[in-house]
């Protein structure tokens, strides 16, 4: 007895350092623990029963403190939050969000307070940090120099991630810039190719337990970007923060914030299935709009010159040509590449503009981002990096009519640079002018912060099929794997649907296309983006179909609802979006054998749809295919092809 008692003496303080607090998910299946033990803070994910994360770090590393160890539980707040608001730009036109709230407030060594907020919703987990101004007389700002956060998934998990790049390597030194391969169920502790870890999103396959999705979102110009460290059989991935040489060695690689201040949403999507993969909308659930639209952006297609004609088509006679494109096929724009500053002029630009009115299209003009991030060529060159140069060129362009840029080759993810994202966003709405980005970090929520914000690169994009045959040969494994994890949390401007079959103006000589036509038709419903890129020549209304180019100008670039109705990552997929009243069903195959699937479709039941497909020949053909009463629909899709049902 005396030697039971003198144990339970002996725990007894080690049970005080305990505490810990649970919240769950609406529907009870989605759990999340958050512990403080030993002055170190952990947070774990359940899902349905099942762990799909380990006791995982949390903290922050600051200038004013250490919020790392010897923390103490303060308190802990729990409330619901519901949200319903409008979204126009990406996946769903309209969110109704309910998830359970848990605030924990931790006190460090100093007793300087920071809280670790929780949103969990039925398939998804986003957290963040504040840090606290705790009495008069405390530094108002402070510096985070490292992120404690860690996410330690179960042993056996496989990935489809991408390496991060190191800086100032690759074309005119403009790397990192999200453009690297991704990995294909590969064990967690390969080694990242670069040694500098992975970019967001990573997306996890936790055998027969179900997915994990891991992004960030939020980020403004009021923190860095971060990515995921390499592996770490312990610790498992950890948050990191850009690296020093990231444009050009110039500004801090930590963050800076404001007291009272908050990190972005670190974000966690998890399912049995890869269903709330695709549809979760937790990127832009925890934020609010940043300024509400100067207009009413209009969603559309373009057409682009430079992607197989390249440079030497940034002159008048050819922007006129797809211009004429762009007409014929009923698309809104015609995005006007590199160069234009010098090859065309601004004069002539101005007549070009007007000339494409005239034909009921408008133009997108092409600009560098520099400033000093990397050594890019292209021009023209520093009109986006200050705000009298930017307000100065966008005035320019509404006087013309220029209804969009394109903003490329920027610095990486240090706070400065996403400054630089916000402020060409908030300059540009007050001209109505909307704003893709290429060679560009992730858009984290920018959807939702920004109304004129159209879409990023920020992938191993379509100008890579075109310069490489081993890209071109990989195309039906990237277009299968996106939707479940770059175009799951953003929207990616992919570069076009090509349709000419081989990579050169000719449309002769050159590597070919791999893949279908009707894969490449069925893809620009796939690749979520609200202004796509049809990237058509005009060769192709005569070397094409007529069931083809009719098909391609009557496809929608915005919807109101969407789907997975099946797919594997880099294998296959099948998604439904729904526009207005009417659904489109689009499937791509990725691999060697033609997949026969009976898909289940209860939005189509009893109907008789269009059904296009390839033929023999790679070419599409037009059927009709009765839906049966229960929902079912048989199809085929080729390899490297695709199918529509409309």
């Amino acid at each position: 007895m005396k030697t039971n008692l003198l144990w339970l003496l002996l725990l007894c303080p080690l049970v005080a350092l305990a505490e810990s607090r649970t919240v769950s998910s609406p529907d009870g299946k989605m759990v999340v623990e958050v512990k403080v033990e030993n002055g170190k803070a952990t947070y774990g994910i359940k899902y349905d029963g099942v762990e799909m994360l380990k006791a995982s770090k949390l903290g922050l590393e600051t200038s004013i403190g250490d919020y790392t160890k010897h923390l103490t539980f303060v308190k802990s707040e729990e409330d619901v939050v519901e949200k319903h608001y409008d979204i126009s730009r990406t996946k769903t036109s309209h969110v109704d969000f309910k998830a359970n709230r848990l605030a924990v407030t931790l006190a460090n060594a100093e007793q300087n307070k920071m809280v670790v907020t929780f949103l969990v919703a039925n398939n998804d987990v986003a957290f963040q940090y504040m840090i606290l101004r705790v009495k008069e007389g405390d530094p108002q700002s402070i510096v985070v120099k490292k992120e404690e956060t860690s996410f330690r998934l179960p042993d056996g998990t496989t990935t489809f991630i991408t390496p991060q790049s190191v800086p100032m390597i690759g074309f005119a030194r403009t790397k990192p810039s999200y453009e690297e391969v991704f990995s294909n169920d590969a064990p967690m502790d390969r080694k990242s190719q670069y040694g500098q870890g992975y970019t967001f999103p990573a997306l996890f396959h936790v055998g027969d337990k179900g997915w994990v999705l891991i992004s960030e979102t939020g980020v403004t110009s009021n923190y860095v970007g971060s990515h995921l460290s390499d592996f770490d059989k312990e610790e498992g991935y950890e948050i990191a923060y850009p690296m020093e040489g990231e444009s050009n060695g110039l500004g801090s690689k930590y963050a800076g914030i404001s007291l009272p201040g908050s990190t972005p949403w670190r974000t966690l999507t998890i399912g049995k299935d890869l269903k709330p993969i695709v549809e979760t909308t937790i990127p832009f659930d925890p934020l609010e709009p940043m300024y509400a639209a100067s207009q009413e952006y209009k969603p559309g297609r373009y057409t682009w010159s430079w992607l197989i004609w390249q440079d030497q088509s940034c002159n008048y006679d050819d922007q006129v040509t797809f211009v004429d494109l762009a007409a014929k096929m009923g698309y809104e724009y015609c995005l006007v590449d590199a160069w234009w500053d010098t090859n065309i002029g601004r004069e002539r630009i101005a007549e070009l503009s007007k000339y494409a009115q005239s034909k009921g299209v408008s133009l997108l003009l092409w600009y560098n981002s520099n400033g000093y991030a990397n050594d890019a060529p292209q021009g023209p060159f520093n009109c986006m990096n200050t705000s009298l140069a930017r307000n100065r060129e966008m005035a320019w362009m509404k006087s013309i009519g220029v209804k969009g840029i394109k903003v490329d080759f920027f610095g990486g993810d240090k706070q400065h640079t996403m400054q630089q994202y916000e402020e060409i966003l908030a300059d540009a709405n007050r001209y109505g002018i909307q704003c893709v980005f290429h060679g560009c970090t992730l858009p984290r929520g920018w959807e939702r912060l920004f109304p004129n914000y159209v879409a990023s690169e920020a992938v191993l994009a379509s100008e890579n099929v075109f310069f490489d045959p081993g890209a071109a040969k990989r195309e039906a494994f990237d277009l299968t794997l996106h939707p479940f994890c770059r175009n799951a949390v953003a929207s990616m401007d992919w570069g076009g649907t090509i349709m000419n079959r081989y990579m050169s103006k000719d449309n002769k000589s050159r590597h070919p296309r791999m893949t279908t036509d009707m894969f490449e038709i069925a893809s620009a419903i796939t690749i979520q983006t609200s202004v796509q890129c049809m990237a058509v020549q005009p060769n192709n209304l005569q070397d094409l179909p007529q069931v083809e180019i009719d098909l391609m100008k009557t496809l929608p670039t915005t919807w109101d609802e969407t789907r997975l109705i099946d797919g594997y990552p880099g294998k296959f997929v099948v998604l439904a979006r729904r526009h207005g009243e009417k659904w489109y069903v689009a499937g791509l195959n990725a691999e060697k054998e033609t997949k026969k699937l009976t898909l289940k479709l209860p939005q189509l039941a009893g109907q008789t749809v269009d059904y296009y497909t390839d033929n023999a020949d790679g070419y599409a053909v037009k059927a009709q295919l009765k839906v049966d009463m229960k929902g079912l629909a048989k199809v085929v899709i080729q390899p490297n092809g695709g199918i529509i049902l409309k």
